[in-house]
């Protein structure tokens, strides 16, 4: 199972790579993989610094998503109003 950093770690060590201090050292330092430091280094750059955002969706990602949730929400309004019909139905005989 890989292990998981924080956001704060993760934005520790990029401060430090940026203040001048070697990938290799704070490598060491911090017991991380220098692949992992570059990694973070250009998610830090790419993200404004903020490592807790997902990257940008698209507009038609974002369009996709909010048709999901409706259709979700529909099928769920569906289901309860079926279950209403059977309910009431029952009581009439």
């Amino acid at each position: 199972m890989a292990k998981r950093y924080d956001n704060e770690l993760k934005v520790t060590i990029v401060e430090l790579l940026q203040s001048g201090i070697k990938a290799k050292q704070i490598s060491e330092d911090y017991g991380v993989a220098p692949s992992l430091i570059s990694r973070w280094k250009k998610d830090y750059e790419a993200k404004s610094g903020d490592f807790s955002k997902k990257r940008e969706l698209t507009k038609e990602e974002q369009e996709l998503k909010a048709l999901r949730k409706e259709l979700r929400d529909v099928k769920m309004e569906r289901d309860i109003l079926k279950k209403a019909v059977s309910i009431f139905s029952k009581s009439d005989h």
